[in-house]
């Protein structure tokens, strides 16, 4: 089980339509930490850390995300697991 970590940037109609709720509730089911939060921009950004296979499982949900989100992009970056956190959570 290889550990990593991604960070990522959602664009399109992701605010107002429970991405970030939806979100945590798929990272906690997929037993993923990290965070998610809005950004200024109207973009939704967020951290998944754990098991690499399970993470793009994420991703592979977040091209599509809740039914009234509509997701125009998904930019990944993959950077070195770093185990620092405990649980997924809604930043704000």
């Amino acid at each position: 089980m290889e550990k990593a970590r991604a960070h990522v940037i959602i664009k399109g109609r992701v605010q107002g339509v429970f991405f970030r709720s939806s979100t945590q509730d798929e990272a906690i089911r997929l037993g993923l930490t990290g965070w998610v939060k809005n950004c200024p921009d109207g973009s939704v950004e967020a951290v998944f850390e754990g098991d690499k296979k399970v993470i793009e499982e994420i991703i592979k949900w977040c091209h599509k995300g809740p039914p009234w989100a509509r997701v125009n992009e998904v930019k990944v970056s993959w950077e070195p697991y770093q185990g620092e956190f405990v649980r997924f959570s809604v930043v704000y």
